[in-house]
Protein backbone atom coordinates (compact mmCIF):
# COMPACT_ATOMS: atom_id res chain seq x y z
CA UNK A 1 0.00 0.00 0.00
CA UNK A 2 1.28 3.56 -1.00
CA UNK A 3 2.12 5.95 1.97
CA UNK A 4 2.19 9.66 1.12
CA UNK A 5 5.68 10.86 2.15
CA UNK A 6 4.23 13.43 4.43
CA UNK A 7 2.03 10.88 6.31
CA UNK A 8 5.20 8.56 6.89
CA UNK A 9 7.56 10.84 8.48
CA UNK A 10 4.65 12.05 10.62
CA UNK A 11 3.68 8.51 11.50
CA UNK A 12 7.32 8.16 12.16
CA UNK A 13 8.08 11.30 14.13
CA UNK A 14 4.73 10.27 16.59
CA UNK A 15 5.91 7.07 17.18
CA UNK A 16 9.63 8.18 18.14
CA UNK A 17 7.53 11.10 20.11
CA UNK A 18 5.42 7.86 22.03
CA UNK A 19 8.71 5.82 23.39
CA UNK A 20 10.35 9.16 24.48
CA UNK A 21 6.98 10.15 26.18
CA UNK A 22 7.55 6.91 27.82
CA UNK A 23 11.26 7.27 28.23
CA UNK A 24 10.94 10.62 29.67
CA UNK A 25 7.86 9.93 32.29
CA UNK A 26 9.77 7.77 33.66
CA UNK A 27 12.58 9.51 34.74
CA UNK A 28 9.99 12.03 36.04
CA UNK A 29 8.21 9.33 37.97
CA UNK A 30 12.05 8.30 39.58
CA UNK A 31 12.56 12.00 40.31
CA UNK A 32 9.03 12.60 41.96
CA UNK A 33 9.43 9.25 43.84
CA UNK A 34 12.46 10.87 45.32
CA UNK A 35 11.56 14.18 45.92
CA UNK A 36 8.31 12.85 48.02
CA UNK A 37 10.84 10.44 49.78
CA UNK A 38 12.93 12.87 50.64
CA UNK A 39 10.44 14.31 52.28
CA UNK A 40 9.01 11.79 53.92
CA UNK A 41 12.48 10.71 55.39
CA UNK A 42 12.70 13.87 57.64
CA UNK A 43 9.46 13.07 59.90
CA UNK A 44 6.48 15.19 60.13
CA UNK A 45 8.25 18.10 60.69
CA UNK A 46 8.74 19.13 57.40
CA UNK A 47 5.27 18.34 56.28
CA UNK A 48 4.18 21.08 58.57
CA UNK A 49 6.00 23.78 56.59
CA UNK A 50 3.98 25.61 53.91
CA UNK A 51 6.33 25.25 51.46
CA UNK A 52 7.28 22.17 51.34
CA UNK A 53 3.44 21.11 51.01
CA UNK A 54 3.39 23.34 48.03
CA UNK A 55 6.44 21.61 46.42
CA UNK A 56 4.73 18.17 46.82
CA UNK A 57 1.19 19.68 45.61
CA UNK A 58 3.38 21.30 42.97
CA UNK A 59 5.41 18.15 41.70
CA UNK A 60 2.16 16.15 42.38
CA UNK A 61 0.35 18.35 39.65
CA UNK A 62 3.01 17.70 37.22
CA UNK A 63 3.05 13.83 37.39
CA UNK A 64 -1.12 14.05 36.34
CA UNK A 65 -0.58 16.67 33.96
CA UNK A 66 2.25 14.68 32.50
CA UNK A 67 0.56 11.62 32.80
CA UNK A 68 -2.64 12.70 30.90
CA UNK A 69 -0.66 13.94 28.14
CA UNK A 70 1.35 10.41 27.61
CA UNK A 71 -1.71 8.36 28.41
CA UNK A 72 -3.93 10.63 25.13
CA UNK A 73 -0.89 10.11 23.26
CA UNK A 74 -0.44 6.62 23.75
CA UNK A 75 -4.53 6.43 23.22
CA UNK A 76 -4.47 8.28 19.41
CA UNK A 77 -1.71 6.10 18.69
CA UNK A 78 -3.21 2.86 19.20
CA UNK A 79 -6.42 4.30 17.84
CA UNK A 80 -4.43 5.18 14.89
CA UNK A 81 -2.12 2.01 14.23
CA UNK A 82 -4.09 -1.01 15.70
CA UNK A 83 -7.77 -0.17 14.86
CA UNK A 84 -7.35 1.51 12.04
CA UNK A 85 -3.83 0.71 10.13
CA UNK A 86 -5.68 1.24 6.81
CA UNK A 87 -7.65 4.67 6.82
CA UNK A 88 -8.16 6.13 3.19
CA UNK A 89 -5.83 9.22 3.58
CA UNK A 90 -3.70 7.96 5.66
CA UNK A 91 -3.19 8.36 9.78
CA UNK A 92 -2.94 12.06 9.91
CA UNK A 93 -6.73 12.15 8.63
CA UNK A 94 -7.92 9.67 10.77
CA UNK A 95 -7.04 11.65 13.82
CA UNK A 96 -8.14 14.69 12.22
CA UNK A 97 -11.71 12.92 11.69
CA UNK A 98 -12.05 10.99 14.17
CA UNK A 99 -9.48 11.51 16.99
CA UNK A 100 -12.14 12.19 20.31
CA UNK A 101 -12.90 15.76 21.27
CA UNK A 102 -12.35 14.62 24.39
CA UNK A 103 -9.01 13.33 24.14
CA UNK A 104 -8.07 16.48 22.07
CA UNK A 105 -9.21 19.05 24.75
CA UNK A 106 -7.36 16.53 27.80
CA UNK A 107 -3.66 16.26 26.02
CA UNK A 108 -3.81 20.03 24.88
CA UNK A 109 -4.94 21.50 28.40
CA UNK A 110 -2.57 19.11 29.88
CA UNK A 111 0.07 20.94 27.66
CA UNK A 112 -0.99 24.69 28.29
CA UNK A 113 -1.04 24.10 32.10
CA UNK A 114 2.19 22.35 32.46
CA UNK A 115 3.27 25.55 30.60
CA UNK A 116 1.89 27.94 32.59
CA UNK A 117 2.99 25.79 35.51
CA UNK A 118 6.58 25.56 34.76
CA UNK A 119 6.77 28.93 33.57
CA UNK A 120 5.16 30.27 37.17
CA UNK A 121 8.25 28.50 38.57
CA UNK A 122 10.86 29.43 36.69
CA UNK A 123 9.51 33.35 37.01
CA UNK A 124 9.39 32.85 41.02
CA UNK A 125 12.70 31.40 40.65
CA UNK A 126 14.07 34.30 38.57
CA UNK A 127 13.12 36.96 41.29
CA UNK A 128 14.85 34.73 43.89
CA UNK A 129 18.47 34.75 42.29
CA UNK A 130 17.68 38.49 41.52
CA UNK A 131 16.08 39.61 44.13
CA UNK A 132 14.38 42.65 42.51
CA UNK A 133 11.07 42.64 41.04
CA UNK A 134 11.75 45.33 38.02
CA UNK A 135 14.29 42.70 36.20
CA UNK A 136 10.80 40.20 35.97
CA UNK A 137 8.45 42.87 34.76
CA UNK A 138 8.80 42.18 31.01
CA UNK A 139 8.93 38.37 31.78
CA UNK A 140 5.77 38.65 34.11
CA UNK A 141 4.08 40.75 31.02
CA UNK A 142 4.67 37.95 28.39
CA UNK A 143 3.71 35.05 30.76
CA UNK A 144 0.37 36.70 31.53
CA UNK A 145 0.22 36.71 27.37
CA UNK A 146 -0.17 33.13 27.05
CA UNK A 147 -2.64 32.62 29.52
CA UNK A 148 -5.55 34.05 26.65
CA UNK A 149 -3.35 32.58 23.61
CA UNK A 150 -3.21 29.34 25.34
CA UNK A 151 -7.00 29.39 26.02
CA UNK A 152 -7.44 30.53 22.56
CA UNK A 153 -5.33 27.85 20.97
CA UNK A 154 -6.90 24.59 23.30
CA UNK A 155 -10.36 26.13 22.06
CA UNK A 156 -9.36 26.10 17.88
CA UNK A 157 -7.68 22.78 18.32
CA UNK A 158 -10.66 20.84 20.14
CA UNK A 159 -13.01 21.94 17.52
CA UNK A 160 -11.04 21.57 14.15
CA UNK A 161 -10.51 18.64 12.64
CA UNK A 162 -8.08 19.75 9.87
CA UNK A 163 -5.36 16.80 8.40
CA UNK A 164 -2.61 19.20 7.73
CA UNK A 165 -2.62 20.47 11.40
CA UNK A 166 -1.12 16.91 12.37
CA UNK A 167 0.89 16.99 9.24
CA UNK A 168 2.97 20.09 10.76
CA UNK A 169 0.58 22.37 9.05
CA UNK A 170 0.49 26.55 9.60
CA UNK A 171 -1.36 26.52 12.97
CA UNK A 172 -1.47 30.86 13.72
CA UNK A 173 -2.63 30.42 17.23
CA UNK A 174 -0.46 27.81 17.99
CA UNK A 175 2.45 29.45 16.71
CA UNK A 176 1.70 32.69 18.12
CA UNK A 177 1.09 31.09 21.93
CA UNK A 178 4.00 28.61 21.42
CA UNK A 179 6.96 31.59 20.73
CA UNK A 180 5.81 33.82 23.15
CA UNK A 181 5.62 30.84 26.13
CA UNK A 182 8.94 30.08 24.31
CA UNK A 183 10.29 33.70 23.94
CA UNK A 184 9.38 34.46 27.83
CA UNK A 185 11.21 31.12 28.67
CA UNK A 186 14.18 32.05 26.82
CA UNK A 187 14.10 35.73 28.40
CA UNK A 188 14.42 33.96 32.20
CA UNK A 189 16.75 31.19 31.39
CA UNK A 190 19.04 33.47 30.27
CA UNK A 191 18.14 36.07 33.10
CA UNK A 192 19.10 33.21 35.69
CA UNK A 193 22.06 31.87 33.94
CA UNK A 194 23.89 35.76 33.88
CA UNK A 195 22.68 36.06 37.59
CA UNK A 196 23.99 32.66 38.82
CA UNK A 197 27.57 33.23 36.55
CA UNK A 198 27.91 36.88 38.22
CA UNK A 199 27.27 35.19 41.61
CA UNK A 200 29.40 32.29 41.17
CA UNK A 201 32.24 34.60 41.47
CA UNK A 202 31.26 36.67 44.39
CA UNK A 203 31.02 32.95 46.11
CA UNK A 204 34.04 31.45 45.26
CA UNK A 205 35.94 34.94 45.78
CA UNK A 206 34.04 35.46 49.09
CA UNK A 207 33.74 31.23 50.14
CA UNK A 208 36.01 29.23 47.85
CA UNK A 209 35.56 27.53 44.96
CA UNK A 210 34.56 24.30 47.38
CA UNK A 211 31.91 25.38 49.19
CA UNK A 212 30.64 27.86 45.90
CA UNK A 213 30.48 24.23 44.16
CA UNK A 214 26.85 23.40 45.12
CA UNK A 215 25.27 26.83 43.66
CA UNK A 216 28.22 27.51 40.42
CA UNK A 217 28.39 24.38 39.28
CA UNK A 218 26.89 23.23 35.30
CA UNK A 219 24.15 21.32 37.00
CA UNK A 220 23.01 23.88 38.86
CA UNK A 221 23.24 26.27 36.15
CA UNK A 222 21.11 23.53 33.69
CA UNK A 223 18.58 22.70 36.49
CA UNK A 224 17.99 26.31 37.68
CA UNK A 225 17.67 28.12 34.13
CA UNK A 226 15.45 24.91 33.22
CA UNK A 227 18.13 25.06 29.69
CA UNK A 228 16.72 21.88 28.52
CA UNK A 229 13.28 23.09 28.58
CA UNK A 230 14.65 26.26 26.67
CA UNK A 231 16.76 24.61 23.86
CA UNK A 232 13.30 21.98 23.02
CA UNK A 233 10.76 24.84 22.83
CA UNK A 234 13.62 26.41 19.90
CA UNK A 235 13.38 23.72 18.11
CA UNK A 236 10.07 23.07 18.77
CA UNK A 237 8.90 26.49 17.53
CA UNK A 238 11.29 26.37 14.48
CA UNK A 239 9.70 22.70 13.57
CA UNK A 240 6.41 24.55 13.81
CA UNK A 241 7.49 27.38 12.03
CA UNK A 242 8.18 25.36 8.48
CA UNK A 243 5.55 23.46 8.72
CA UNK A 244 7.14 19.89 9.30
CA UNK A 245 5.12 16.71 10.11
CA UNK A 246 8.54 16.18 12.27
CA UNK A 247 7.43 18.87 14.71
CA UNK A 248 4.46 16.77 16.55
CA UNK A 249 7.57 14.75 17.64
CA UNK A 250 9.52 17.57 18.92
CA UNK A 251 5.99 18.56 20.50
CA UNK A 252 6.07 15.71 22.81
CA UNK A 253 9.88 16.62 23.92
CA UNK A 254 8.76 20.18 24.55
CA UNK A 255 5.99 19.08 26.88
CA UNK A 256 7.90 16.41 28.56
CA UNK A 257 10.49 18.76 29.90
CA UNK A 258 8.41 20.85 30.59
CA UNK A 259 7.80 19.23 33.30
CA UNK A 260 10.89 17.74 34.15
CA UNK A 261 12.37 20.76 34.28
CA UNK A 262 10.23 21.85 37.35
CA UNK A 263 10.38 18.40 38.56
CA UNK A 264 14.47 18.92 38.57
CA UNK A 265 13.75 22.04 39.84
CA UNK A 266 11.80 21.23 42.99
CA UNK A 267 14.39 17.88 43.89
CA UNK A 268 17.13 20.77 43.74
CA UNK A 269 14.81 22.98 46.29
CA UNK A 270 14.25 20.02 48.64
CA UNK A 271 18.11 18.99 48.30
CA UNK A 272 18.90 22.32 49.65
CA UNK A 273 20.99 22.92 46.72
CA UNK A 274 19.05 25.51 45.05
CA UNK A 275 19.74 29.00 45.19
CA UNK A 276 17.44 30.59 47.96
CA UNK A 277 17.02 34.53 48.76
CA UNK A 278 19.05 34.32 51.64
CA UNK A 279 22.40 32.66 49.96
CA UNK A 280 22.18 35.17 47.10
CA UNK A 281 22.06 37.95 49.96
CA UNK A 282 25.18 36.52 51.07
CA UNK A 283 26.86 35.94 47.85
CA UNK A 284 26.44 39.57 47.28
CA UNK A 285 27.23 41.02 50.43
CA UNK A 286 31.01 42.03 50.48
CA UNK A 287 32.81 40.69 54.10
CA UNK A 288 35.14 42.98 55.39
CA UNK A 289 37.42 40.98 58.40
CA UNK A 290 41.30 40.79 59.39
CA UNK A 291 43.42 38.27 60.46
CA UNK A 292 44.88 37.87 63.97
CA UNK A 293 47.98 40.05 64.26
CA UNK A 294 50.51 38.67 66.57
CA UNK A 295 53.71 40.66 67.24
CA UNK A 296 56.31 40.56 69.90
CA UNK A 297 55.79 42.23 72.75
CA UNK A 298 57.24 40.78 76.09
CA UNK A 299 57.41 44.10 78.25
CA UNK A 300 53.81 44.81 77.52
CA UNK A 301 50.42 44.74 80.18
CA UNK A 302 48.71 41.72 79.68
CA UNK A 303 46.00 43.15 82.13
CA UNK A 304 44.52 45.42 79.41
CA UNK A 305 41.42 44.37 77.56
CA UNK A 306 42.92 45.42 74.12
CA UNK A 307 45.39 42.41 73.89
CA UNK A 308 46.34 39.28 75.17
CA UNK A 309 49.76 38.35 76.46
CA UNK A 310 50.72 34.93 76.05
CA UNK A 311 54.63 33.38 75.68
CA UNK A 312 55.74 37.09 75.23
CA UNK A 313 53.53 37.40 72.33
CA UNK A 314 50.06 39.68 72.18
CA UNK A 315 47.25 38.70 69.79
CA UNK A 316 44.87 41.17 68.76
CA UNK A 317 41.16 39.96 68.73
CA UNK A 318 39.49 39.57 65.38
CA UNK A 319 36.11 41.68 64.41
CA UNK A 320 33.74 40.75 61.22
CA UNK A 321 31.84 43.50 60.02
CA UNK A 322 29.85 43.43 56.43
CA UNK A 323 29.34 46.80 54.57
CA UNK A 324 25.74 47.19 56.34
CA UNK A 325 27.41 47.37 59.25
CA UNK A 326 30.19 49.47 58.64
CA UNK A 327 27.99 52.22 57.00
CA UNK A 328 25.16 52.22 59.86
CA UNK A 329 27.90 52.76 62.84
CA UNK A 330 31.12 55.18 62.95
CA UNK A 331 31.97 53.41 66.15
CA UNK A 332 32.47 50.16 64.42
CA UNK A 333 34.57 51.68 61.86
CA UNK A 334 36.85 53.60 64.24
CA UNK A 335 37.20 50.08 65.74
CA UNK A 336 38.64 48.59 62.06
CA UNK A 337 40.51 51.70 61.85
CA UNK A 338 42.29 51.22 65.08
CA UNK A 339 43.58 47.75 64.11
CA UNK A 340 46.13 49.24 60.97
Amino acid sequence: MYVDHADYVFQVSYYLGTLFNALLYGIELVIYIASVHMVMRRGAKPMRSQGTRFLLVFSTGLLLLTTIWGAVEASLGRRMWIANPNYSGGSAVYLAKNAPMGYKIAGSAAAVVLNLMTDGLLLYRCYVVWADVRVIILPCFLYLSTVPLGILTLFVNAVRSEPRLWLGGMQPYTLAYTSVAISSNLLVSALICARILFLARHTRAALGDEAAHMYTNAVALVVESALAYAVCGVVYVVFLAVQSPMSVMFASFYVMFTCLASQMIVLRVLMGRAWTQEAVAHSTTRIQFTTAIVVACPSFDATQNSLESRNGHSRVPIDLWTDAELASSDDHGDSIAALF
